[in-house]
This record gives structure tokens, C-alpha cells and sequence, in this order.
């Protein structure tokens, strides 16, 4: 199980301006949606990665069919993909980004060997977090009892 001080995760946070979210889902109710959404709503450009939908847009950007349809640099990539998928999307991610920062993989997808791969070219790989979530919790988004503030009546 994978450990990262909240100092790194506040600095790759901080940043990070372009994130590629591979595995974007343009139903409003899956995680991949969501998150991608809520990034871009904090500043993020967020490039939405998908071949089942590439053309289509999403977020005020053009879904692209793979990370090297995409092109600008990146920052990020951010994978909504199961673990086994891993590895060619951080071999493409790697020879697409030369200057990539980042490959974040989402709660649940984890891959040692292509993490390895990507930390030995430079680049910090965070494993099984939601970038949603840790910006949350790391810049005070969070509420008591996951209440939002406006939602609880204070004349309770």
C-alpha cells in the first residue's frame, strides 16, 4: 500500500494546470464524469479522454481518442481505467508527454511495475487516490458530516 505525505500531494496539486482524465465517461453520474468536472471547475484544463466518444464535447473541450491525440503538453494524467489496462496508457503517456509531471491513478487502479516505469523517467505517480478527494480534504473543501455549508439550517 502506497503512502504520500500530504506535502507531495498539495504540490502536485499545485502544480498541475492540464490534466488529461483517460477513461472519461460522459454519463453524469460515473465517478470519471464527476471528478473530471469538478477539476475543471477549479481551473484545471481538463482534456477528456475516451475513444468510445472522441469528437464529441465534453467540459468545453473535444474528447480525443487516446493521450496521443492530444496536442499540447500535459501535466497530468489522471487514469479511470482498471489496473490491467495501466501499462500502455503510461507507455503512451510517456512517449506522448516529455515533460509530464504526473500520472495519478484513481481509487482502486494500481500497477507497481508501470508506476516504476514512469518514477524512473522523473515523473511522480500516485496510486488509488482521487485527486477530487485530496483537493477537498487539502484546501479545506471538506465539510462536518459531508454537509456542504448552506445545507444544514442553523436554526437547528
Amino acid at each position: 500500500m502506497n503512502s504520500y505525505s500530504d506535502a507531495l500531494l498539495k504540490e502536485v496539486l499545485k502544480r498541475t494546470r492540464v490534466i488529461a482524465v483517460v477513461g472519461v465517461s460522459m454519463n453524469p453520474v460515473r465517478p470519471s464524469y464527476y471528478v473530471a468536472r469538478y477539476l475543471g471547475l477549479k481551473g484545471y484544463t481538463v482534456i477528456p479522454v475516451n475513444p468510445g466518444h472522441a469528437g464529441k464535447s465534453l467540459f468545453g473541450q473535444t474528447v480525443v481518442a487516446s493521450l496521443s491525440d492530444i496536442d499540447r503538453p500535459v501535466d497530468m494524467v489522471d487514469i479511470f481505467r482498471r489496473s490491467e489496462a495501466v501499462p500502455p496508457i503510461v507507455d503512451e503517456a510517456l512517449e506522448t508527454f516529455p515533460d509530464l509531471k504526473t500520472i495519478w491513478m484513481q481509487i482502486g487502479v494500481v500497477h507497481d511495475e508501470a508506476a516504476a516505469r514512469a518514477e524512473a523517467r522523473g515523473v511522480t505517480v500516485i496510486q488509488n487516490l482521487c485527486p477530487k478527494m485530496e483537493y477537498q480534504r487539502l484546501f479545506g473543501e471538506l465539510r462536518m458530516g459531508g454537509f456542504a455549508t448552506g445545507v444544514i439550517s442553523s436554526k437547528l
